[in-house]
């Protein structure tokens, strides 16, 4: 979203002193709490969206946030709000509203999520609601992001008078006087505190619970459509690799987790750099450098992945030093660091991209041994990955769904949830597009989804994709 790392975390902070403030009772703050924590949790299922129209998906979306005036022009040229943001906004709300049901969080929480994009005049996204259908912690969640946007990109005083011109229209009148008042000793206490302290603070009880990192590496993987799966398919071979390499259990797990997130930083490069066909500026390589970094530092803050993001952080260097974002060579390289590096590897290479199809197993065996030769992977490991070509399943898998969608439905899921149109699939499948189209809306309906993204999100944690 364009934002610095600890933004959910500040604006979270923000949100709950708002329901103090308003004298929310325990579960309307536990609602607004996780609500805030998860708001962006959607992100990716839009940035393929973001990135059609406007090009640049990170600072189109900072812009946006930032109420940047370049960016209502934009929106103009595009055919206005709702041609271009209702669609994307409808996914995102329900993506967010799939991941708080899939972490078991209450009814608040996800109704507060599934309306993130409402205006209290009823002028806001999807649905155009009204003020009274519209869950009072909605307006208390994304005024708190807007002033913890607005004061650190204008200052305070300028971030009040854009709040103040929102009063009525974004927010209730009685709830912009209310945080106008308190504002500046809000912002003040909050400079004060460090993001981790903050983060322990608001933790409800459910969000204390581990989290399927499967998931995690699911809503990575939803940046890219042609990438559905990809994290989970490293994390299988680099899993493999490491039970016969003889690593022990806990350090095939830490390869197994490094597998599934090694793509958190793929967030922060812009899907027009990774759609490119052929060779990057320079401009674009150094954003795509700087990917396993952010990959690192996100991961870091999380105790029970910190091993497994120093692994991930890995995945691009390469043995003879060639690689990024260190540079580092082999013995500076851990051997789970290997390991993730030539899955990674293996994975792309016998994956469909954009601009070219999947190649055979033989190919990438030859491509990798070639890499081994050359210097660039460790030789062992390299013969271990390629003998890799039956994953285990994984934890995130689950038997007995498949029944509940026909043979053809998995086909066109299949497809669809790679980020085929229905034109594009009928072609593939033989059949007429309209076809495909009933079949998409069952898949809809047996998935309770009304999008691609959302119905992807779902098949994936169902080991359907």
């Amino acid at each position: 979203m364009g934002q610095p790392i600890d933004h959910s975390i500040r604006a979270a902070w923000i949100s709950d002193q708002i329901a103090v403030s308003e004298k929310c009772s325990t579960a309307e703050r536990r609602a607004v709490r996780q609500a805030a924590l998860l708001r962006w949790s959607g992100c990716t299922a839009t940035a393929n969206g973001f990135a059609a129209l406007f090009g640049d998906d990170v600072s189109g979306r900072e812009a946006m946030l930032s109420a940047r005036p370049e960016w209502s022009a934009l929106v103009q040229e595009k055919g206005g709000m709702d041609r271009t943001m209702v669609p994307l906004a409808q996914i995102h709300c329900e993506v967010s509203r799939e991941v708080a049901r899939m972490l078991n969080l209450d009814e608040a929480t996800e109704q507060t999520l599934f309306h993130l994009w409402e205006a209290y005049d009823g002028s806001g996204m999807p649905n155009r609601l009204e003020a009274d259908r519209i869950p009072p912690s909605v307006f208390m969640v994304s005024l708190a992001g807007d002033l913890e946007i607005f004061s650190r990109v204008y200052g305070i005083d300028r971030a009040l008078q854009m709040i103040a011109r929102r009063a009525g229209v974004n927010y209730p009148l009685a709830l912009v006087r209310n945080v106008t008042m308190n504002a500046e000793r809000w912002l003040t206490a909050i400079k004060q505190e460090p993001s981790a302290k903050l983060h322990d603070v608001l933790l409800t009880e459910e969000m204390k619970k581990a989290t399927s990192v499967e998931l995690v590496a699911d809503i990575i993987d939803l940046k890219l459509p042609w990438m559905t799966g990809f994290s989970r398919r490293v994390a299988n071979a680099a899993a493999d690799c490491s039970v016969r390499l003889g690593l022990a259990p806990d350090k095939v797990a830490n390869v197994y987790h490094a597998g599934l997130i090694h793509g958190i930083g793929r967030a922060s490069t812009p899907n027009d750099i990774w759609n490119v066909p052929g060779p990057l500026s320079e401009a674009a390589w150094e954003k795509v450098r700087l990917a396993p970094y952010w990959t690192l530092r996100a991961g870091k803050q999380i105790d029970r992945l910190n091993r497994a993001a120093e692994i991930a952080s890995f995945t691009y260097e390469r043995a003879d030093g060639s690689g990024y974002f260190r540079g580092s060579a082999r013995q500076s390289i851990p051997v789970e660091g290997h390991i993730v590096a030539i899955a990674a590897a293996w994975v792309a290479l016998r994956s469909d991209r954009p601009w070219r199809a999947a190649i055979s197993a033989e190919s990438a065996s030859a491509h990798i041994r070639g890499e081994a030769q050359l210097g660039r992977f460790d030789p062992e490991i390299s013969q271990l990955v390629t003998e890799s070509l039956n994953p285990r399943r994984t934890a995130g898998q689950r038997k007995g769904h498949r029944a509940s969608l026909s043979k053809r439905e998995l086909e066109v899921l299949r497809h669809v949830g790679y980020g085929a149109s229905n034109k594009e699939t009928a072609r593939v499948l033989g059949l007429s597009p309209s076809t495909v189209r009933t079949h998409v809306e069952s898949i809809f309906r047996k998935l309770d989804c009304s999008t691609r993204a959302a119905a992807t999100l779902k098949a994936s944690t169902l080991g359907l994709l």
